[in-house]
């Protein structure tokens, strides 16, 4: 079944506006699973509660993993990616100061590897990384490893790539594609389905371009006014009334 997460009682506000007030949510059940909802709605804020970039006022986020049940609300971004939840950036980030080959390196360096001169001047270590870079490169198409990422489209590709490399459980994809030509849209999320199916990995993403939405995901919830409205495989979200009426408009139906 996988690792999944559970949300209990969970509520943020800010300045008494209530912006996530979710009594009970299970996500990654299924392996590619969708969050959709106006802009507004509460996504972004719900996967901050989640891997601990924000604290809630109440309520709890466990992390289910072999019938035991981790307590992860109020952890460090950087504990709970330890314990395998990573998420993408809406906003692109990137390590100004590396190469794309580098930013892969260091996603890639364990314990062992890092240290002073090892994590980019081991000539071992780099051997060992570089089918692994030279397969995601190939497959995101960057002109030159060796180069920084410069365009948009580059660093949001590169962004992905790291989150991959470090083999979560569950990775959260915040607006993934977005900017990014149909095209290379569908090579990126076919990508992220071989690795999700390679490597046991789950997958949940926030997205306002619909048709990829239905296209790839297993199962959708609708978020709306910081509340889960709705469940469902895309059919059953895409044909019903409240999304369309609240979200998507007759034009989407």
């Amino acid at each position: 079944m996988g690792d999944t997460i559970e949300v209990n009682g969970l509520r943020k506000s800010y300045g008494g506006r209530v912006v996530n007030e979710i009594p009970r949510l299970t996500l990654s059940e299924h392996r590619i699973e969708g969050l959709i909802g106006p802009n507004g709605a509460g996504k972004t804020t719900l996967m901050s509660l989640i891997t601990g970039r924000i604290r809630p006022d109440t309520g709890s986020v466990r992390l289910l993993r072999d019938g035991a049940a981790i307590e992860i609300t109020g952890m460090s971004l950087n504990r709970v990616a330890r314990l395998g939840v990573v998420r993408t950036n809406q906003k692109i980030q990137d390590f100004e100061s590396l190469t794309i080959e580098d930013s892969m390196l260091l996603s890639l360096a364990t314990d062992r590897d890092e240290g002073p001169g090892r994590l980019f001047g081991e000539r071992d270590f780099r051997e060992r990384c570089d089918p692994i870079i030279a397969d995601y490169v190939a497959a995101m198409k960057f002109a030159d490893r060796s180069a920084h990422a410069l365009s948009a489209g580059e660093k949001k590709l590169l962004d992905i790539v790291r989150c991959l490399l470090l083999e979560p459980k569950i990775l959260l994809m915040d607006e993934p594609t977005v900017g990014l030509p149909t095209e290379q849209t569908d090579e990126v999320m076919a990508l992220v389905s071989r690795v999700a199916e390679r490597q046991d990995m789950k997958v949940v993403i926030i997205e306002h371009d619909l048709d990829l939405i239905w296209k790839v995901c297993e199962h959708v919830h609708f978020m709306a006014d910081g509340q889960i409205l709705l469940h469902g495989t895309p059919e059953e979200v895409r044909t019903n009334r409240l999304v369309r009426d609240k979200y998507m408009g007759e034009s989407h139906a």
